[in-house]
């Protein structure tokens, strides 16, 4: 019998989590154990009324597009009563476009290339109807999309619908299991989650590896001098998992030790 690829390995999930993550079941599927540890948490924004008015008129058909740059946007913006059917609907990757779709949103477009605020700004039509996009982001989100879309000739309102907090900091055991080794791949799903595991739990040794979702977690990973094993080439918690694999197939043996071989 041919053994998963990632039997033995115990592997940090360090964002939020909610009921059956996706990635715990990727990492089953490969043989691995899910070390969930959030290092971060999303939360409501201070003041919740741009957020509540702007959906309003989104149900009044006010916008002609809503675009969504996050699966963390998706459950508070059905939290907010997210009505949408007069709007087409634009998510940045696959795993955005899960969310919305697994709470009964259609999603209308995709980026065919990189899940990235640069490639939906390249792929997007060109201004028609209200020519007015709404734009709910979280409070740390780059301006590359609403800038970008703005040069293309709409009108964005862009509202923050969630705020991206530290977590409470890790258990003693999961940073004794960091530093030692025995935690052997981390999957790092956003720059937020980048710097915060630098933060809490510090660089791993060399026999752990990252992975990263996108070029953004990646660039973020390099700032920091944290080396990367691999980036996804899907922006999914699948396509997470199986970056990882490749990466620890590909590894020198001496640089992976076995589980047998770990403290």
């Amino acid at each position: 019998m041919t053994a998963l690829p990632l039997t033995g390995w115990r592997v940090l999930v360090p964002r939020p989590t909610a009921g059956r993550s996706p990635a715990v079941v990727a990492l089953a599927a490969a043989g691995a154990e899910a070390v969930v540890v959030p290092l971060i948490e999303t939360v409501p924004p201070e003041d919740p009324t741009p957020l509540a008015d702007a959906l309003l008129a989104l149900e009044a058909g006010w916008y002609e597009w809503l675009v969504v740059s996050s699966a963390a946007a998706v459950p508070i913006l059905v939290e907010h009563g997210l009505q949408a059917q007069g709007a087409k609907v634009a998510a940045v990757g696959p795993g955005t476009a899960r969310a919305l779709r697994d709470a009964d949103v259609r999603v209308d477009l995709v980026p065919l290339s990189e899940s990235t605020a640069r490639a939906l700004v390249a792929q997007f039509p060109a201004p028609g109807g209200t020519g007015r996009i709404l734009f709910p982001r979280g409070d740390l989100a780059a301006p590359t999309l609403a800038d970008g879309l703005r040069a293309r000739g709409w009108q964005v309102d862009d509202v923050v619908a969630y705020r991206t907090v530290s977590a409470e900091a890790p258990s003693a055991e999961v940073r004794e299991a960091w530093v030692d080794g025995t935690i052997r791949g981390a999957l790092l799903t956003s720059a937020s989650t980048v710097r915060e595991l630098n933060t809490q739990l510090g660089p791993p040794p060399t026999s752990t590896l990252l992975v990263g979702i996108g070029p953004t977690t990646a660039a973020e990973a390099a700032r920091l001098g944290l080396p990367l094993a691999g980036v996804a080439t899907e922006q999914t918690m699948t396509g997470l998992v199986d970056a990882l694999a490749r990466a620890a197939n590909t590894a020198m043996p001496e640089q992976i030790p076995s589980p047998e071989e770990l403290p």
